[in-house]
């Protein structure tokens, strides 16, 4: 008798946001331990990472340093391992994405705790069990998927207020394409991050997400231009972290982060941030699978609005031949990214096709030579 996939929903053990908690935090942090390894980069410890670590070994820790180099590769990891002295009770991530991936797999490997603090709402990453590793040349490795989700996610809205603007942005994107993919693989009964099927309830989270960020969007990028914490500014931190992260894991994922994982084949769009790729990968994904017209001008306005990319010239293909696109669209295809599984047609070919629609629509669009409603 075969055995359908169950329905299966993953979360972190704790998500904690509020203004200045992370200078706050040391209750919720004990209960994890005393001795805990810290990952981060060179920036974030200048910015905030030295003083958190100066205030958690006031409070009593002990406190290992670990540099992150910029790549979530099997090197750093292992160089990440290698620093660590003695035995520690957690490992902390504070940063951006990659670094927080770095932190997860050395839970993972350690077999330990792991706590996770992003400076920044760029990327729905934070809550995920999941690790995307690359290699050390910026290409795409491999998904990791842990054992366990984070114990801990730790948000300050008052750090993310006062990140550069452009994170923000990039969060949009990787969130607006949440509850879209999500509503690809629902209509497949495919399955989710975590080889199962979707719950109702992680649609509508994903749901939740896209309607929190068009909602609120425009009010939380102004807030954060000045760098203060509105209600609108949580509201989105919370849609582009926790909503858009539970909602990619639990929801599955489609062509948009397919595609933008396949970008770095051209090594000209290596600047772009992940959701500055997913934003123009989702536009293409719409156009592959003849999305409403209504639909595809309701996302270009809003990425218009805020400067995300809608054009291949926006992700640095403006002299792209075909041929350099099907490298592209032909790493995208391949078989253990499962994109066969929809019910449109997801051939190198058909990819191309609908980047290049996607595009001379924007163009267009803008250009006004299209409707604009």
């Amino acid at each position: 008798m075969k055995i359908s996939l169950p329905k299966i929903f993953i979360s972190p053990a704790n998500y904690i946001q509020a203004k200045d908690i992370l200078f706050n935090s040391v209750t919720y942090l004990k209960r994890w331990g005393q001795k805990l390894a810290i990952v981060g980069d060179d920036n974030v410890y200048q910015l905030v990472g030295n003083r958190f670590i100066a205030y958690l070994r006031d409070n009593d820790f002990q406190v290992s340093k670990l540099d992150f180099g910029g790549e979530a590769s099997p090197q750093a990891v292992q160089k990440a391992i290698d620093e660590i002295k003695g035995d520690i009770d957690f490992v902390a991530g504070i940063g951006g994405g990659k670094t927080l991936d770095t932190a997860k797999e050395i839970g993972e490997k350690l077999k330990i705790n792991t706590i996770i603090i992003p400076t920044l709402a760029s990327t729905d990453a934070p809550t995920s069990r999941l690790s995307v590793i690359y290699n050390e040349d910026g290409t795409f490795n491999s998904y990791k998927l842990h054992t366990k989700s984070p114990d801990l996610v730790l948000v300050d809205s008052n750090i993310i207020a006062h990140a550069p603007t452009k994170f923000l942005i990039s969060g949009f994107g990787d969130a607006l394409a949440t509850y879209y993919e999500a509503q690809a693989v629902y209509d497949i009964k495919g399955f989710n991050n975590a080889i199962g099927l979707d719950t109702i309830t992680s649609i509508k989270i994903a749901e939740a997400s896209t309607e929190t960020i068009f909602k609120y969007g425009a009010q939380a990028l102004v807030a954060n231009k000045q760098q203060v914490v509105t209600a609108a500014l949580d509201s989105v931190i919370e849609a582009n972290i926790l909503m858009s992260g539970l909602g990619f894991e639990n929801a599955g994922t489609s062509v948009a982060h397919t595609l933008q994982n396949s970008f770095p084949v051209l090594k000209s769009t290596k600047h772009l941030m992940h959701g500055e790729k997913v934003a123009f990968a989702l536009l293409t994904q719409m156009f592959l699978q003849n999305a409403a017209t209504t639909t595809i001008n309701k996302y270009l306005n809003f990425f218009l609005s805020v400067g995300l990319p809608t054009t291949l010239a926006d992700v640095g293909w403006e002299k792209a031949t075909d041929e350099d696109l099907l490298k592209v669209t032909r790493f995208a295809a391949k078989p253990e990214f499962y994109l066969e599984q929809f019910r449109f047609d997801t051939s190198p070919e058909a990819l191309l096709a609908a980047m290049r629609a996607a595009d001379q629509y924007s163009k267009d669009y803008q250009n006004r030579q299209l409707v604009q409603s």
